[in-house]
């Protein structure tokens, strides 16, 4: 059986971009890079965010996408789906990333992160790939892709062995974590006591329960 894997690592720098119309600045355009990179509490060494408020932080510092993913959207797409086009800084292979558990742990090389949250897809995600109702699309294919946190620094490397080390008892998936966030209550539910969640799901649980209420 093929061992989990790092195809890419992948930074970007700030650049302009036009987000719904508007100039605006972004760094999603991540490109592969060789050799090892450095991982720290914010993430990797030469990457940037320009929305510092829902992207990057300790919680958010790297973000994980599935090589299979990517082929997958190639085929739908028509196009094909390069590792590091869809924002992400490590593009995996052989790792079911959405199916992963909010919660548990990884050895990439020689860093451990833990999963926090799914990407929610924004207007930037949507004006960089400029297909048509991106944001609904990619929502409902249910393959957000993964945060995570970093618990111990080290560099990685293309190539690196990816192990998982530790899953929480209390289980909701990425992509059921996403779905928590569009408005599913008994999800939002179990998500609020899983250990090692992001911390903005508190915030974002209450609002969705209060709708839930109303």
């Amino acid at each position: 059986m093929a061992r989990s894997r790092i195809v890419a690592v992948c930074v970007g720098v700030e650049q302009h971009l036009v987000i719904g119309g508007r100039p605006g600045r972004s760094a999603i355009d991540k490109r592969p890079v060789r050799g090892p990179v450095v991982i720290g509490p914010l993430g990797l060494a030469g990457d940037e965010q320009a929305d510092k408020v829902d992207h990057g932080g300790v919680d958010q510092a790297v973000y994980a996408y599935a090589g299979e993913d990517l082929d997958w959207w190639t085929e739908r797409l028509g196009r094909e789906v390069r590792p590091g086009e869809f924002g992400e800084n490590v593009t995996t292979a052989g790792l079911d990333v959405s199916g992963a558990l909010i919660g548990e742990t990884w050895r990439l090389g020689e860093v451990v992160v833990q999963v926090t949250a799914a990407r929610i897809p924004c207007a930037t995600f949507q004006s960089w790939t400029g297909e048509p109702h991106w944001v609904k699309r990619f929502a409902a294919a249910g393959r957000p892709g993964a945060y995570l946190r970093v618990l111990t620094e080290g560099s990685i490397s293309a190539g690196d062995e990816i192990e998982v080390l530790a899953r929480p008892e209390q289980q909701v998936t990425v992509a059921e974590s996403m779905l928590a966030f569009y408005g599913d209550a008994r999800l939002m539910r179990l998500l609020l006591t899983v250990p090692g969640r992001g911390a903005r799901w508190d915030e974002i649980g209450e609002q969705v329960l209060g709708r839930a209420r109303a």
